[in-house]
């Protein structure tokens, strides 16, 4: 429960309607409490932050203004919702977010009917708006729609595609965009908008006289109003240095202090009295009102549980171990060194996917495209043409993103592009939206495409270098967090393409293991005997080895942490198929469904994916194994 004597406004607010009984000259007081709670949570929780404590006044004057939920408002990426879950209902839980059964990361349509849309990825609230404003319109009802967009969000093809569509649209939507500027996306944001953004100032006698000159002129498609309208947005051309929004359609507002609940409250009451698209363009500080958290906003972007007292600090006698992404970061800076024809890239996710210490060896090679996903590969394509060796570092569920240019742009044309997949398989608390169970079976399925899923941080350099080598389009996929603290070595060699290594040689069944899930594989097959494979390659498949294994085994067991449906495994049944080979097969991977949030190992284990569950799984299958006597033999 929020504490009364601490939070005496917030405490009663249980839905917007509660906020709503408050005088206006109260919200500056419950946007401080709310501050201080979300602090406060955060601290004990962990979670996403520095985005958060940016909008807290955002969202207090919006859900105090809007008749939410009949009104709807959109949240991109929604790693900023913390605030409005705490103004919707899931205040006194909010500091169970990421945990099993616990308030979810980002908003979620059945979570919350305040939740409108269910979002985890950038850039699509205006879309999704857009079609909510048309939708509304189509059935008659007046419902107001509001979009907020940070400009992180905003420097990704899809909101421009939004924008594009509402701004020309014969009949205007009725559509608020709210533009959250911060400079800010993960890192510091990027690119031409990042500038235009910056050069902008506000005009507010340029509103008052454009809004003064529709009501004189009237119709807005007549002669007079169409020839004040062109005039208008060359006059503010040279007051505000981009008209960007305005030539899209849109009628621009700001930029105003995104803290100043006055002016706030004072600019979304005139706004929500307005027709037709509207931006509202706003300055906000990510980590507002924690000073560690302004003074270094990309530190508290997203924390483990802290004592907001001393910050983030480190746990004192912890030992980290290397994480995949440590390996692959390191790797790419000893490529580097060795090849200058090596190009990183990565669509905004520098930290994240260990790019930082190559960005600063190398930042004439580095290239951070924004949260540009489809652009960032076929950058890469464009590069591979002139002869230079692209690597595109990014997560697994956003490559997905860019399906078609991977397929389309370098797999058609066999080009010479690496791509390094982090966050593979399940991740854990972040939820559906980002995880990587999907991605085994999208690319194994690409002609010219070279799969690998290493199982070990050794095993990830030697791929990650066989991979570098290889000419034409390869991919190492690797998961979140450390594997099982084995080196990774410094070395630049490679290994076979297609070749797997039997890590087990024992009987009866031979268990095929695709990446991170070989040690639990390998701790179940030590129980019951079996022989236990490091696939090492989801493509090409190590064909001589499974048709030998086939000849002298009972029965095949598949694992990998991707979904079953077209995965690694699918692959080895094919194989089997095509050279008339009738064994039974047990696939062992992620369910065909989208798993909730909870930690790595959780979700393992409810898959049936940790040691246990494979154990299991197999005598189910087998069940006269439960009575054979574990053999030892290593190969």
């Amino acid at each position: 429960m929020i504490d009364a004597s601490r939070y005496p406004r917030l405490s009663r607010i249980k839905t917007p309607q509660d906020l709503r009984t408050f005088e206006p000259s109260e919200l500056r007081a419950i946007a401080d409490e709310l501050r201080a709670y979300l602090i406060e949570s955060v601290g004990k929780s962990g979670g996403h932050f520095g985005a958060n404590l940016g909008v807290v006044e955002l969202t207090t004057a919006l859900h105090y203004l809007f008749n939410t939920p009949e009104d709807r408002i959109v949240w991109d990426v929604g790693h900023q919702a913390y605030p409005h879950k705490i103004l919707t209902g899931r205040g006194d839980n909010i500091h169970t977010v990421k945990q099993k059964d616990g308030v979810a990361p980002f908003p979620k349509r059945e979570e919350s009917e305040f939740d409108t849309f269910g979002v985890g990825h950038s850039s699509t609230s205006i879309s999704a708006a857009l079609g909510m404003a048309v939708a509304n319109k189509l059935a008659g009802n007046d419902r107001r729609v509001v979009a907020i967009i940070g400009d992180g969000a905003m420097t990704a093809g899809m909101a421009y595609e939004a924008l594009n569509h509402a701004g020309g649209m014969e009949e205007e939507p009725n559509l608020l965009v709210i533009l959250n500027d911060n400079r800010m996306s993960i890192s510091e944001a990027v690119g031409g908008l990042t500038k235009m953004l910056g050069r902008m100032t506000g005009s507010r006698t340029l509103n008052a006289l454009r809004e003064g000159g529709k009501k004189l002129l009237g119709d807005k498609d007549k002669a007079p109003a169409r020839f004040v309208r062109r005039w208008e947005e060359h006059w503010k051309g040279m007051f505000v240095p981009s008209t960007l929004f305005e030539e899209m359609g849109f009628h621009y507002t700001g930029p105003i202090d995104g803290h100043d609940m006055e002016s706030l409250v004072a600019t979304l009451k005139t706004l929500q009295g307005l027709k037709g698209p509207q931006l509202l363009h706003v300055i906000t500080t990510k980590g507002k009102g924690y000073e560690r958290a302004e003074g270094d906003q990309i530190g508290y972007h997203a924390v483990s549980p802290f004592n907001p007292d001393l910050g983030v600090v480190a746990k004192p006698g912890a030992v980290k171990k290397p994480t995949y992404t440590d390996v692959f970061g390191e790797w790419l800076c000893d490529m580097a060194a060795a090849d200058p024809a090596l190009l990183g890239i990565t669509p905004a996710m520098r930290e994240g996917s260990g790019l930082v210490e190559f960005s600063k060896q190398f930042p004439e090679r580095y290239f951070d495209t924004a949260i540009a996903e489809q652009h960032a590969v076929t950058l890469a394509a464009g590069m591979a043409c002139e002869g230079a060796k692209p690597v595109v570092a990014i997560y697994s569920t956003f490559l997905q993103r860019a399906y078609d240019q991977l397929v389309h742009d370098v797999a058609i044309q066999k080009l010479d592009v690496m791509f390094a997949i982090d966050r593979g398989g399940v991740v854990g608390p972040d939820g559906a939206t980002h995880a990587g169970n999907l991605d085994l079976s999208f690319l194994r399925c690409v002609p010219n495409m070279v799969v690998m899923a290493p199982s070990d941080e050794h095993e990830a350099r030697l791929l990650l270098n066989t991979a570098y080598a290889y000419k034409g389009p390869a991919a190492v996929r690797y998961p979140r967090g450390s594997g099982t603290g084995v080196a990774a070595g410094d070395s630049l060699d490679g290994v076979v393409i297609g070749k797997a290594v039997v890590r087990r040689q024992g009987s009866r069944i031979a268990v095929l293991a695709f990446g991170a899930p070989l040690p639990a594989a390998l701790t179940a097959a030590e129980a019951l005997g079996l022989t236990v494979v490091d696939m090492r390659f989801v493509k090409p498949l190590d064909r001589a080895l499974i048709l030998e294994l086939a000849r002298n085994h009972d029965g095949f067991v598949t694992v990998e942490d991707n979904v079953v449906a077209g995965g690694a495994g699918s692959g080895v049944s094919e194989l089997l198929s095509a050279e008339n080979i009738v064994l039974p097969v047990l696939h062992l991977g992620l369910p065909d469904a989208f798993q909730h949030h909870a930690s790595r190992e959780d979700l393992l284990a409810e898959a049936g994916l940790d040691a246990d569950g494979i154990r299991d799984a197999i005598i189910k299958r087998w069940p006269d194994l439960a009575q054979t006597p574990a053999r030892s033999a290593q190969g």
